[in-house]
């Protein structure tokens, strides 16, 4: 961090972060309040909240307004405070994680959105595992401090234990579920007061000489601070102080407390940000590391949306950008394809909305409408032919064949499946016996989404049923093993959308008799998204 040069003023005003969370534990309000208190919407919506015009503003798909969950990962830009934010929305079910790791690859830090009810929860431990494969800089929001929640040095305990990485409050609440009024901020010694008459207000917030000013008792019912300044002394005693160093390293998490859903709390969250977390960060290619602050226009696409306006058959890949300062109208050289590419319509988010990008920094993600040309793992650079690592593909978990059920549409659901295997929505598999499809998917509620959007998008209504294999792995090694691997194996071997091997298999121990008998091929549950 430290013999690295000063980034120009416009990278460094750049935060790049994601929200990660389990199911349920606020991250969308949270996002909504971001949007709000960042001048992007003037009224937040609530996930559950009737009528049009409450729908949240962040999901854009229909199943995700209808059923209250995020789906798909969506990027938001705003101002805050002098600050650029670039904020990417994850989904928070487990059937869509395989989009919430690509999505972390592009980001510079996470905010992990606790319930206080329920603590660490399974979904969050496999969400900070990537992030800690990253070393990602990790801000914790406690959420749901209005309802009855836990203690907060047993929430405390939890985050230590459970994910190994030190805890330093940056503010403590004062009382919890119905007493529950604000919080105390650690850092910078301020009572912070919540105002529940009206959710949409910024509450107030008044500066203290400390735990001993006088004028706490003016605020703070007599109970409920003679607690505050035993538990802050406790806190200070037992807990680590917050060190910057040491939170941009991974090793440290400050936490805030609050209830998004009255809008406390997300101020002093978002001041964190501008103030502690980190610029945009070096990126790693596969043959150096390139600095933000280097002149050539680089970036990298980790995702793309297929039919995000339903009106046009549209395609937006999100692309971060690794270095340089973009401009609308640049040439920029598509690697994997080695052709010149000029970006004329680049958009910049703004949750539903989007309005053309004039001009982007390293740090910002811009999406770039095309008709197929650009997949995930995609480069695009100034004439430098670089790879970027890291983007994974997963192998699926559950498998099933896909019909249309008209047989005269069997050759427009191709078209769709492969515009779905390469948002990444799902693998598409095309065996090499028989005709129709294998799609593979992480978790189940993935089929009810692909089924939902094939029919709207693209007006074919798909059956999907049982499939006999139940795993998928990659095949690699010399080419000829692998070749006299498939005429052996033909009823298993599949090609994916990218015509890499696949072998498709009902049991474990099948997969570890081919690599007991062919010691030279190479079966992998992962692979690489480079171009």
């Amino acid at each position: 961090m430290t013999n690295r040069p000063d980034l120009p003023a416009e990278i460094a005003r750049r935060r790049t972060f994601a929200i990660i969370s389990h199911p349920d534990a606020g991250k969308t309000t949270l996002t909504e309040k971001f949007l709000l208190y960042g001048g992007a919407i003037q009224m937040a919506g609530q996930v559950r909240a009737k009528g049009e015009a409450r729908r949240t503003r962040s999901d854009f798909m229909k199943m995700e307004q209808d059923r209250g969950i995020s789906v798909s990962a969506s990027a938001m830009s705003f101002d805050f405070d002098g600050y650029r934010f670039n904020l990417v929305d994850t989904p928070g079910h487990s059937d869509f994680s395989e989009d919430t790791y690509r999505t972390l690859t592009a980001v510079d830090a996470a905010i992990m959105v606790i319930d206080g009810a329920k603590g660490v929860e399974s979904q969050t431990r496999k969400l900070f595992e990537v992030c800690r494969l990253r070393d990602l800089p990790i801000l914790t929001f406690c959420n749901k401090m209005d309802r009855e929640s836990r203690d907060t040095f047993e929430i405390i305990d939890e985050i230590q234990e459970n994910l190994a990485i030190d805890v330093a409050p940056a503010s403590w609440p004062i009382g919890v579920g119905r007493d529950f009024i604000g919080c105390y901020d650690m850092l910078h010694d301020r009572l912070e007061l919540m105002d529940r008459a009206d959710r949409n207000k910024v509450a107030e917030s008044v500066k203290m000489q400390g735990l001993d000013d006088p004028r706490l008792a003016d605020h703070v019912p007599a109970d409920l601070l003679s607690r505050l300044r035993e538990e802050v002394e406790m806190a200070r005693e037992l807990l680590p102080a917050f060190d910057r160093p040491s939170f941009l390293e991974g090793h440290m998490t400050p936490i805030w407390f609050g209830s998004a859903i009255n809008s406390f709390g997300v101020q002093e969250l978002m001041k964190g940000i501008s103030e502690y977390g980190p610029p945009p960060q070096p990126q790693n290619a596969a043959d150096r590391e390139i600095a933000p602050e280097e002149t050539p226009v680089t970036g990298f696409v980790f995702k793309v949306q297929a039919n995000m306006d339903p009106k046009h058959r549209d395609r937006v890949a999100f692309v971060r950008l690794a270095s340089g300062h973009f401009e609308r109208g640049m040439k920029l050289t598509h690697v994997r394809s080695k052709k010149p590419m000029a970006v004329t319509n680049p958009v910049l988010f703004l949750a539903a909305d989007r309005e053309l990008a004039d001009e982007a920094w390293a740090g910002d993600i811009i999406g770039i409408p095309n008709h197929g040309q650009l997949r995930i793992g995609d480069a695009l650079t100034e004439g430098e032919a670089l790879r970027f690592t890291g983007i994974p593909s997963f192998a699926p978990e559950l498998l099933q064949s896909v019909r249309a059920t008209d047989p005269m549409k069997a050759k427009h659901l191709e078209k769709a499946l492969m515009q779905f295997a390469e948002e990444g929505a799902a693998k598409v598999f095309k065996p090499m016996i028989g005709s129709g499809f294998i799609v593979g998917v992480v978790g189940a509620l993935q089929f009810e989404v692909l089924a939902s959007r094939i029919a709207i998008e693209y007006g074919i209504p798909v059956r999907f049923e049982g499939s006999q294999f139940t795993s998928a792995r990659w095949v690699a090694g010399p080419k000829d093993k692998v070749d006299a691997f498939a005429n052996a194996n033909k009823g298993h071997i599949a090609q994916d959308h990218d015509g890499d091997m696949v072998y498709l298999t009902r049991l474990q121990w099948d997969i570890d008799r081919v690599q007991r008998d062919h010691p030279d091929l190479r079966l992998t549950a992962t692979k690489e998204m480079m171009a």
